[in-house]
């Protein structure tokens, strides 16, 4: 697969442009309750909009280096991981459910 078509698969598609406009949302805005007030269950939000492929990450950090060796920064790389191996997915998916249409419509 070509670089173009990786990079139209997971931002150019509007699915994936819209998913990834929503973690990057909870990203921000987790970050701005942090630094402004009490976060609470805020940062739940992010491994929750990229929950599969996040904690699958996370479960495979935990088996390598323990649940006392994860850092902050090893969890945020997963979950910017995560959103862009799901966005990829979710325009993989879009463009085959799309073609399936476009061939049903011209029988």
């Amino acid at each position: 697969m070509h670089a173009r078509a990786l990079f139209r698969l997971t931002f150019a598609n509007p699915v994936s442009a819209v998913y990834l406009g929503i973690v990057g949302a909870s990203i921000v805005f987790e970050a701005a309750v942090a630094t402004f007030g009490e976060p609470g269950f805020v940062g739940v939000w992010p491994f929750l909009l990229t929950a599969p492929a996040s904690l699958l990450f996370t479960m495979v950090g935990m088996k390598v280096g323990g649940p006392a060796e994860l850092s902050y920064w090893f969890l945020a790389g997963g979950v910017v991981v995560s959103a862009l191996v799901q966005a990829f997915a979710l325009g993989a998916l879009t463009q085959t459910v799309r073609g399936r249409l476009r061939r049903t419509a011209t029988r």
